[in-house]
């Protein structure tokens, strides 16, 4: 694709991104490719715009988020069915979405402007709570959907099922239902397997299960995943992608499976998944 509107988003508190987003603004300019900016972008920029994340995303073709991976999960967030291509530039660490780092910012608006980027289709999550006769929307994720126990340092049960068909109850922490992208954040934490991001297929993993024979299971794309929380007792919450956790009343039944929409992730050409694992797990071959 050729870009003739990219939107710029970075995270407000990171050091020096007010300096990094004029640049990549002034550099995009000189390619003669018109670059708008969100409107708390721009104030840290010193600049001025009215811009929110929906309202960025409907008027440009791509969005580059400059922060981390979880200023790309906020901006997905946001922009919900309304999602654009984006492209991620950290500001600080190495990340699993944002792969160019801010060093090298002309080298990622020169591949930009050439089309010579490359776009990972990402599978997004979809997720629903329904009780009795009443449902919630549907929200998107691209990580994960976690149901945990909030605050209270005890076990929850959590009935589940695949494609109608019961799976187990399990008795732990929380659980995950991660995307292929996510299966390297949390579910990964917890003890679960590193999946190909482009497999498509979805991880279920426990936090901390008191059965120790409760383990991560990797389901088919199309599954349907059903959660009902079954301790009467207890409270249950739904985080998606780490946003604000929603009260999941006893007795709902939350209902997780792929969203239509997917995410075009773009990256340099020289970009690897299994570079950057190499990298953040430290994977340096064998010492023998």
């Amino acid at each position: 694709m050729h870009p003739k509107t990219i939107g710029i988003i970075a995270h407000p508190r990171k050091p020096g991104v007010g300096d990094l987003v004029n640049a990549i603004a002034q550099e995009f300019n000189r390619l003669s490719i018109k670059a708008l900016l969100e409107k708390e972008t721009a104030r840290i920029a010193g600049k001025k715009s009215e811009y929110s994340i929906v309202e960025l995303g409907a008027a440009t073709d791509l969005l580059v988020v400059a922060g981390g991976d979880g200023t790309i999960l906020r901006v997905v967030g946001q922009l919900g069915e309304a999602i654009k291509p984006i492209f991620g530039i950290n500001v600080g660490s190495l990340g699993f979405l944002t792969t160019a780092s801010s060093a090298n910012y002309r080298e990622a608006v020169e591949c930009l402007a050439k089309d010579r980027i490359n776009f990972s289709q990402r599978a997004l999550l979809e997720a629903r709570v329904r009780l009795a006769e009443k449902q919630t929307a549907k929200m998107l994720a691209l990580n994960d959907a976690v149901l945990s126990r909030g605050e209270l340092s005890r076990l929850v049960r959590l009935h589940t099922r695949v494609n109608d068909e019961p799976l187990t109850e399990f008795n732990a922490d929380g659980l995950i239902v991660a995307t292929s992208t996510g299966s390297t954040a949390y579910s990964l934490s917890a003890g679960g397997p590193i999946l190909d991001p482009e497999s498509g297929v979805f991880v279920i993993t426990p936090i901390c299960p008191h059965v120790l024979t409760n383990r991560s299971i990797i389901v088919a794309e199309g599954s349907i995943i059903e959660i009902e929380a079954s301790d009467p007792d207890y409270p249950v919450f739904l985080t998606l992608d780490g946003r604000k956790p929603i009260h999941v009343e006893r007795g709902s039944v939350v209902t997780i499976r792929k969203a239509k929409k997917t995410l075009p992730l773009a990256s340099l050409p020289d970009a690897s998944f299994f570079s950057v694992v190499r990298q953040k797990l430290k994977w340096s071959g064998s010492n023998v």
